[in-house]
Formats: structure tokens, sequence, C-alpha cells
């Protein structure tokens, strides 16, 4: 069997939100802890890949690959329009 070390964290959390919890627990015939741990799993991969993303970004930027910002407004405002710029690159 393949067994993980765990650790408990303590969290206050808000009536309504716990109570949400436990209708899905409920729901899905799972514990409250499953829940919890499926939740902050999710949350924190989201987390990692902002993180990636806004780095990458950033190098972006640093590389000098940038858009320059009249040509972004010029475009958005000829959306909608009978003659729409291309993307600016």
């Amino acid at each position: 069997m393949n067994t993980m070390s765990t650790k408990v964290l303590t969290a206050h959390i808000p009536i309504p939100l716990a109570e949400q919890v436990d209708q899905i627990a409920a729901r899905l015939e799972r514990s409250r802890g499953w829940i919890v741990k499926q939740a902050l799993s999710a949350w924190v991969g989201q987390e990692e890949e902002r993180r990636r993303l806004t780095l990458e970004a950033m190098a972006d930027v640093d590389a000098g690959h940038v858009v320059n910002h009249l040509d972004v407004k010029a475009w958005a405002d000829s959306l909608g329009t009978e003659a729409p710029l291309p993307v600016p690159h």
C-alpha cells in the first residue's frame, strides 16, 4: 500500500462555505476532508500555473517581446466596425 505522510492544517471557514462543503461531501458520498483536499489541490495547481505564466510573461517583456499600447488600443477600437484592423504583433 502506498502511504503518504500527512500534516493537519486548521483554518477558520465561514459557516456558509463549510455547509457547502458538507453538502458536496454528502452528494458525492465522500468525506469533508476528501473534498477539502481536492479543492486545495486544485487551487494550488492553479496558483502554480498562474506563477509560471507570470514568470513567462515577465521574461517576454525583459526580452522586448511586447506590443505597443496604442497599436492594441487602435485594434480594439476597430473591432465591431466595418474595417477591423489586423491583430497587432
